[in-house]
């Protein structure tokens, strides 16, 4: 990991700002107090988050660097959703089963869900980040590609410091500015962070209850709905129109059920509005229904695996749920960055709108994947697989 990042930070060191290097950054960040005054952060908040401040160019490394290759479905959840993870969610579950029901009953977050929350985005509470906030915060701001952004993250830093939240030096998290135990960005705690424990503060940092109260609030408030699942595996009928496997066509489950589609094991499905199916490896991978929660989950983090794995962790807690179909697929290989740039830009040499290259296949490359896999009578899935790209490749850039 270090020989990749020392990688891109040479490649990067052209158009990475580092303060002349520290002169500049110092003089920056005193404009960056006058800003703080002027949004009634106090003196003595501010002093203390200044004290310390420096630039930080790992973090600029980070922000900027891309992954060699776009995960699958299967190496994703594998590598997150380990027997290790289960058996110790399993355990903090059972460890923290009074607290967890108040906060379920109080909120109407099922347990579990929190739990899962909890395992995927700090292991459980075991690694929180070690970044000083206010020093990262200020490098991402300095540098400016997001610096509106992380400007408003620091001040809400200050803010929480100023209510007593927490110290400067509590104020310790990722490079991108989330901390305590479920990762909240500054601005998230400013609105949904609670205390759930009666002590004055809401500290998300130490304090389980304040922690999953806090959690559970931001879920319900985002529009969270009781008893309803994140996602169920489904199983497809034969004829199935793999298009309309796509978190944008949305139906009530009635209508899947009607031509075919039920649950993994052969029973119908739960009477849900609003339901689309994903094929997160593709149509010959595994299949899933989503509904309201999903797009919940989607709001905390805007990848399909993430809200996947949060549904699949939830359901090993409480019970043996392992996915059915599709593990034929688990040694299929994702492709890389460079592969899905050149799979976007030959969409659109060939007349298939994915919009400008980026190296992230999102949905607008997924549609130009469906247009040309149906023009070419292929599963129409949507999947930007390294079978479709090494076909792609080999086509002329004749327009159609």
């Amino acid at each position: 990991m270090f020989n990749v990042l020392f990688a891109v930070f040479i490649l990067l060191g052209s158009v990475i700002a580092f303060p002349g290097e520290k002169d500049d950054f110092s003089i920056w960040l005193e404009s960056l107090k006058a800003e703080a005054r002027a949004e009634k952060i106090s003196e003595m908040t501010i002093q203390e988050t200044f004290k310390d401040a420096e630039y930080l160019p790992n973090v600029i490394v980070l922000d900027r660097s891309q992954p060699e290759f776009i995960s699958t479905f299967f190496t994703y959840i594998n590598k997150r959703v380990t027997e290790d993870r289960i058996d110790n969610g399993r355990y903090k579950l059972h460890e923290n089963i009074d607290l967890l029901n108040k906060v379920e009953q109080q909120y109407g977050v099922p347990k579990n869900i929190i739990v899962a929350f909890w395992g995927l985005e700090t292991n459980y509470g075991g690694y929180k980040g070690n970044y000083e906030l206010p020093s990262a915060l200020m490098s991402l701001a300095y540098e400016g590609r997001r610096a509106e952004f992380f400007r408003s993250q620091l001040m809400d830093v200050m803010r929480i410091i100023d209510a007593g939240h927490n110290d400067v030096e509590g104020m310790r998290g990722s490079w991108a500015g989330a901390s305590g135990h479920m990762q909240f960005m500054p601005s998230t705690f400013i609105t949904y962070a609670v205390d759930g424990d009666g002590d004055g503060r809401n500290d998300i940092w130490n304090s389980l209850p304040d922690a999953f109260s806090s959690a559970s609030n931001y879920l319900s408030r985002i529009g969270w709905k009781k008893e309803e699942p994140v996602a169920l595996e489904v199983k497809l009928p034969a004829n199935f129109d793999y298009a309309e496997a796509r978190l944008d066509l949305r139906k009530q489950s009635a209508d899947w059920t009607i031509i075919g589609v039920t649950k993994v094991d052969g029973t119908p499905l739960p009477a849900l509005n609003n339901t689309a199916i994903l094929l997160p490896q593709g149509w010959q991978g595994p299949a899933f229904l989503v509904a309201d929660n999903f797009d919940v989950v989607m709001k905390w983090n805007r990848s399909i695996n993430y809200a996947l794995s949060v549904s699949y962790l939830a359901d090993q807690l409480v019970e043996d749920k392992p996915i059915i179909n599709g593990w034929a697929t688990v040694g299929y290989g994702g492709i890389s960055f460079n592969q899905a740039w050149a799979m976007q830009a030959k969409l659109n040499e060939l007349g298939f709108d994915s919009g400008a290259p980026d190296g992230f296949p999102g949905t607008k490359t997924q549609q130009a994947i469906r247009s040309y896999q149906v023009q070419h009578h292929l599963p129409a899935d949507g999947y930007p697989s390294l079978e479709l790209y090494n076909r792609l490749m080999k086509e002329t850039t004749k327009k159609i």
